[in-house]
């Protein structure tokens, strides 16, 4: 099925139009770490997980795994969704820390509540796979679709399998259709099943030519069984 999506977002989604941000793209990375550090002090949330980033680098000041960590969960704690989707993915994956699936679910539901497209995709797949928490295909569907709406490319090449899984046929065939023309010929032949259950047959009929060119055998199946020769 669907795999978690790398760890570490970049933090420089939290970057924002100020002189430190003019600093950092000029590459002038000193001058960066110390206005956000001042920032990051005053509490402000997207410069606590932008001083996290230059920890994590390196940049402006010495590397410091240590500082990078507790500056992230600051600007995690202050409701930075980008800083609690990376802390929630190192906290799943042990990357700097003590693995715990618990905070890590925790975490990826605040910054899913806050519209981070990976953090839903993550969170779908821990419903998915009932890791720490209950198995709930029908939560995994409405995850994955906020964030194949807002253009996940996980999201959306693994949506349209999960609606066939929970038979809403007429949902899965909008996503499918999708994939099937961005060349993921491994949809042609669900398509055609689809269409079939739907009793479209001229589309299925389509489809299942598409994907017995592929050389798939049940697309062949489904030809034969509902004779799509007639449609």
């Amino acid at each position: 099925m669907f795999r978690y999506v790398a760890i570490v977002s970049v933090v420089l989604v939290s970057l924002y139009a100020n002189e430190a941000l003019e600093a950092f793209k000029n590459k002038d990375y000193d001058k960066a770490f110390k206005l956000y550090k001042i920032k990051a002090k005053e509490g402000d949330n997207k410069a606590q997980g932008a001083l996290s980033y230059l920890y994590s680098n390196g940049l402006g000041t010495l590397k410091d795994s240590t500082l990078s960590l507790f500056w992230l969960q600051k600007a995690a704690n202050g409701s930075n969704a980008n800083a609690q989707y990376d802390l929630g993915m190192k906290y799943l994956s042990g990357y700097g820390v003590n693995k715990d699936a618990k905070k890590a679910f925790d975490l990826l539901t605040k910054s899913s509540n806050l519209s981070n497209i990976n953090a839903q995709y993550n969170l779908a797949l821990m419903y998915y796979n009932g890791d720490t928490v209950d198995q709930n295909v029908t939560k995994t569907a409405e995850l994955l679709d906020k964030a194949a709406v807002q253009g996940h490319k996980g999201a959306i090449q693994n949506i349209g399998r999960i609606y066939m899984q929970l038979l809403k046929f007429d949902k899965a065939s909008k996503w499918l259709e999708i994939n099937a023309q961005e060349g993921d010929d491994s949809s042609y032949y669900f398509l055609a099943e689809i269409y079939c259950e739907l009793e479209k047959f001229k589309q299925a009929k389509k489809w299942a030519k598409k994907a017995m060119d592929t050389g798939n055998k049940d697309a062949e199946g489904l030809w034969q069984k509902y004779r799509l020769e007639k449609y």
